[in-house]
């Protein structure tokens, strides 16, 4: 079994060059270059020019490099995706979809600007009909990879106001999990938006993890480590896997059906999880972060 770690995926703005060369340094499993949100309307063409270059100069290392575009709704986005299409990104994002024929059309435009036919797909949830139409979305099309929930869009449309505990965004997170999984697809929480709240960070992403999610998204180097320690898995259960697999294959080896391991019965489910627990460990373990 081979997993990506996606434990920590960082916003980068592609407008701030200095940005984009600190990434090469930084201690993330993912980078989002940025063309969307975080660069302004008369800085939209500068940061695509940067991003494809940057992308093109590599130097990422393990890190997986993805990119987020602008919408075909707007005035940048069917550019943008000509250009990024052959940039050898690992993964193109496309942002606030709502519906699967925008996913088929991103799929179009890439394809007709002569990108890989195998160049996954990323998809943010963070409009309410999207959030809705979530499981018709993730099952779209086979390129898609991972869904990115964009909490702080998601927030405005609903309403809420700022809550520490995310109470009115748990429907949303759990419904947009269940699709993804549904699809087998991995799927990324949104932002912490308060840089001085570390221990606000820290909870939201053990509630992340404890939700079920892979791994979180960042704006802000700082908080790297937080969620690269949250959802790497604990020791405790990198061993406990390990004694799960060699009771497993023990018992099988000597006819046994029934394994029992710290008072537990383990069951295939179990050795299963084990297995990915430690195939996830050996990746996060090769980063060297």
């Amino acid at each position: 079994m081979s997993l990506k770690p996606r434990r920590s995926v960082l916003y980068l703005p592609g407008s701030n060059a200095r940005a984009l060369e600190k990434a090469r340094t930084l201690e993330a499993d993912g980078l989002i270059l940025d063309l969307e949100d975080a660069v302004a309307p008369d800085a939209k063409q500068t940061a695509r020019r940067q991003v494809v270059t940057a992308v093109g100069e590599g130097g990422f290392g393990n890190r997986e490099v993805v990119i987020r575009v602008n919408g075909l709704d707007t005035p940048w986005g069917g550019d943008d995706l000509a250009a990024v299409a052959t940039a050898g990104a690992d993964a193109v994002l496309l942002p606030k979809v709502s519906a699967p024929d925008e996913v088929l059309a991103a799929v179009a435009r890439l394809d007709e600007a002569g990108g890989p036919a195998d160049l996954p797909l990323w998809i943010m949830a963070e409009t309410p009909r999207g959030i809705l139409e979530s499981h018709a979305i993730a099952g779209a099309h086979p390129r898609l990879a991972v869904v990115v929930m964009g909490t702080s869009d998601l927030a405005k449309e609903l309403r809420l106001p700022a809550r520490g505990d995310r109470l009115g965004l748990l429907a949303a997170l759990s419904h947009c999990l269940l699709a993804a999984r549904a699809h087998g697809l991995e799927i990324l929480d949104g932002v912490h938006l308060d840089l001085g709240d570390e221990a606000g960070l820290t909870a939201a992403c053990e509630q992340g993890r404890d939700l079920g999610f892979d791994g979180k998204t960042l704006i802000h180097p700082r908080q790297l480590a937080a969620a690269n320690r949250v959802f790497a898995p604990a020791m405790d259960t990198v061993e406990r896997s390990r004694r799960i697999i060699h009771a497993w294959t023990e018992a099988r080896d000597q006819g046994r059906g029934v394994v029992v391991v710290d008072g537990r019965l383990v069951e295939n489910l179990h050795v299963e999880e084990a297995r990915r627990v430690l195939a996830l460990h050996d990746a996060i373990s090769a980063l060297g972060w």
